[in-house]
């Protein structure tokens, strides 16, 4: 297996965050929060562009499959991390128990979901229509879940929260919705041109986060330990879920082209999502760098593992 191009950038965006972190510094004169908050406005109105709601409107019958997949993203996912708050102690423990409850309260992502669910012939209208549905919940399910948390730590204004996502989410998505009937042509034409102007936005705003976390010495107190524990920690949340989600597919008698899309789409978790959402729950703190780190490392492990998998459901040739 490829390690993914996209991770490699990643990694090497947080390298370059580490030996230059002086223009994404809160010092600098590159105005990066500005460019980055534009550019998620773009992303979302391109997004609008590209949403199929012919598709949505199709997808709406198998809603048993619907139910599982976003039960599993905004539900499940949330409460198995929730399972663990009682056993946590310190605010270092604190503050990666929250960056894990971030990571399981995220939608799922339409790219790499469908691409996963079309190498393993499953049920692919389906999966478009939960990864595309699930970035429009999320807008409203996320800061929902974090909020409470959030108000420990500090003054957390939840308006303030949901205005952000409103301004910078909500209002270019609409745009992009009402502008289809005239650029959706120009969307499906340009398709790889805006995926790459998204992961350069995304990997602006993650050089920009651990630019600030390494400016403020955020990790200085994290050895390797620390990042081999929580990526274990990210591997064990990934296989249980996906465990559970087939057990429940499997209970509630859907076949296997179905599960698939359940088990691929219930364990995917949106970067995109998780980068843009950072800003409006976090604000410019230094802490967003530790945020974001389980979701990096989940995408990662998650690509590679779902690759494999997908590749051996690929050579089957029953549908049973």
């Amino acid at each position: 297996m490829k390690l993914d191009k996209f991770v490699i950038a990643i990694i090497a965006s947080i390298l370059l965050a580490y030996f230059f972190p002086q223009p994404g510094s809160s010092q600098s004169p590159i105005p990066l929060d500005r460019i980055s908050s534009f550019g998620i406005s773009l992303i979302f109105l391109f997004y609008g562009l590209k949403l199929s709601t012919s598709e949505l409107l199709r997808g709406l019958r198998n809603w048993r499959l619907h139910l599982l997949v976003q039960g599993t993203t905004f539900i499940l996912f949330p409460l198995l991390v929730l399972l663990a708050f009682p056993f946590v102690h310190g605010e270092k423990q604190q503050t990666i128990w929250l960056s894990f409850l971030f990571l399981a309260a995220l939608p799922s992502t339409v790219s790499s979901s469908v691409v996963m669910v079309v190498m393993a012939r499953g049920n692919i209208p389906a999966a478009i229509f939960n990864a595309s549905i699930s970035g429009i919940i999320g807008i409203a399910v996320t800061p929902l879940w974090m909020a409470p948390f959030l108000q420990q730590h500090a003054a957390v204004d939840t308006g303030d929260i949901y205005l952000s996502l409103l301004l910078g989410i909500m209002l270019p998505l609409a745009i992009g919705l009402t502008l289809r009937p005239w650029l959706s042509d120009f969307a499906r034409r340009n398709t790889k041109n805006l995926s790459l102007f998204d992961k350069t936005i995304i990997l602006l705003i993650i050089y920009k986060s651990f630019a600030h976390s390494f400016e403020a010495h955020i990790f200085s107190s994290m050895e390797w330990l620390d990042i081999g524990v929580i990526s274990a920690l990210v591997i064990a949340l990934f296989y249980l879920v996906y465990g559970l989600t087939g057990f429940f597919a499997r209970r509630m008698g859907l076949d296997i082209a179905d599960r698939i899309t359940v088990q691929f789409c219930g364990t995917k978790k949106s970067l995109v999502h998780g980068t843009v959402f950072s800003n409006a729950l976090f604000g410019q703190t230094a802490a967003v760098g530790l945020m974001l780190l389980p979701l990096m490392i989940f995408h990662a492990l998650q690509i590679l593992l779902v690759s494999i998998i997908a590749t051996r459901l690929s050579t089957r040739t029953t549908n049973t």
